[in-house]
This record gives C-alpha cells, sequence and structure tokens, in this order.
C-alpha cells in the first residue's frame, strides 16, 4: 500500500534556500507546520531562534525556549516550535525586551526588523479576497491565513488593500488603499525587497497585471501586481530600514 499524505520530514537540502541554516552540517531540518505562511515563504521558530537570532546553540535548547512561551508572535505566545514565520508577522522576545517585524529581503530572503515597542502592536495584512456573508457581512481574507469579518463600509476594502490590524485583537486601525502615489515594498521577484512607490499600474488583465514602482533613488522598477504590498500614503507606517522611524 503506498504512503498516504504530505511528507513528514524535510531534509536539509531541500529546505527553503533563505533559511539562515547549514546545508551540510545534518541531514534533517524542521519542516514548518502548516499555519499562516506555506512552507517556501516562512521558516519554522525553531530555525528562527537556532539560526537567526543565535539564541540557542542546538535544536533541544531553541525547543526548551519556544515550549517555555517566551516567543510571541503577533502577540500570541507560540508553544510550537514548528510554527511557520512569514511576511510581516511581529516576532516579541518579552525577557529582552526585542520586537521583530519580518520583511522581505534581496535574492529570496526574509529579514528581521528591528522595531519599537508601539510598532510592534500592530501588522499589516494584505487583502487577498473578498467573500459576502449572510446579513449583509463581508469576509476579508488575508495574506497570512486571516479572515476578518465586518459589516460597516465594505464596499470600501479592496483586493490588494491592506489593513493596520493591532494585535493580537485583530482591530482594524487603519485601512491602506492600493492606488498610485502609495509607498509600497515588493514581496517577491528579481526586485523582492526594493521600495518606492506606485507611479503606474498595467493595462493587462488578470494576474499578469503589472505594477511600475519609482525608487528612491529614481530608479523605475516593473514587477507583478502580486508582488506589491502597500505599507503607507503619505509616508510608511512601519519602520522599513534600520533608523529610519515610522
Amino acid at each position: 500500500m503506498g504512503r498516504k499524505g504530505p511528507d513528514k520530514h524535510l531534509k536539509r537540502h531541500q529546505s527553503p534556500m533563505f533559511w539562515p541554516i547549514e546545508r551540510k552540517a545534518g541531514v534533517w531540518a524542521t519542516k514548518p507546520k502548516p499555519g499562516p505562511h506555506s512552507q517556501g515563504n516562512a521558516m519554522p521558530l525553531n530555525v528562527l531562534i537556532r539560526d537567526e537570532l543565535k539564541y540557542a546553540k542546538t535544536a533541544r535548547e531553541s525547543k526548551y525556549l519556544v515550549k517555555q512561551g517566551k516567543i510571541l508572535v503577533d502577540g500570541k505566545p507560540r508553544v510550537d516550535h514548528r510554527f511557520p514565520i512569514g511576511l510581516m508577522d511581529v516576532v516579541t522576545i518579552p525577557d529582552t525586551d526585542e520586537h521583530f517585524r519580518v520583511l522581505p529581503d534581496h535574492n529570496g530572503k526574509l529579514r528581521l526588523q528591528p522595531v519599537s515597542v508601539e510598532e510592534a502592536k500592530f501588522k499589516l495584512a494584505r487583502i487577498t479576497g473578498k467573500k459576502t456573508l449572510q446579513g449583509r457581512r463581508t469576509q476579508l481574507n488575508l495574506h497570512d491565513g486571516q479572515n476578518l469579518i465586518i459589516s460597516a463600509e465594505a464596499d470600501s476594502y479592496k483586493v490588494n488593500d491592506v489593513v493596520k490590524l493591532k494585535v493580537p485583537e485583530k482591530e482594524i486601525l487603519e485601512h491602506i488603499e492600493f492606488k498610485e502615489m502609495q509607498h509600497i515594498v515588493i514581496t517577491g521577484g528579481r526586485s523582492q525587497g526594493a521600495q518606492g512607490m506606485i507611479i503606474g499600474l498595467g493595462p493587462e488583465p488578470g494576474w499578469k497585471k503589472t505594477c511600475t514602482i519609482r525608487t528612491p533613488q529614481g530608479e523605475d522598477i516593473r514587477t507583478l501586481l502580486g508582488y506589491v504590498f502597500v505599507v503607507g500614503s503619505k509616508q510608511p507606517v512601519i519602520t522599513l530600514n534600520a533608523g529610519e522611524g515610522q
């Protein structure tokens, strides 16, 4: 009888290239559990604590820290060392008073951006879909697997718009529209990690629609609309670079 279901294990040489692990140091790697982010776009808490932040030397030590509830993701303690950490997640370590936001970096990587205590109280989530429910309510599907039910001003929320959510309450603090002259960060493709402002939307229909971005250096980048994540109107509402204020 053949095997059923997905593989329960992950070999190191098959892990995503942006994971900061040594490919030849062993055979196995921690496989992220199914959750808010796909395996190709996230790393498990175990890898984050041991290999990225260097707070543990072994997987056993990092598991111990996680099991004690010492790591908060979006304001909630996560006790599973396989929990996936991905784009725009807010990671908090109360014992060291450190706060990080996960942002896209060049060459398909993810990076941890240190943020202030106040900024760690919210996250940005992109609207990837909408669904009408009974009672004139609307469900917003977000990029991190969350679903929000709203009843008022549902028509003003469009796919590709971004909502600023208070964590862990999931209360909408701000609605950022996807349109020209908005500040963005590119989350995929060969220009991943670039920042700039939308100066034009392509005429292509469907999922291949493109977007033209102008960087602070004056360079124009054309990329798929699906790779563009709005982060602010007049200015970014999150810290994007080291030393940059909100």
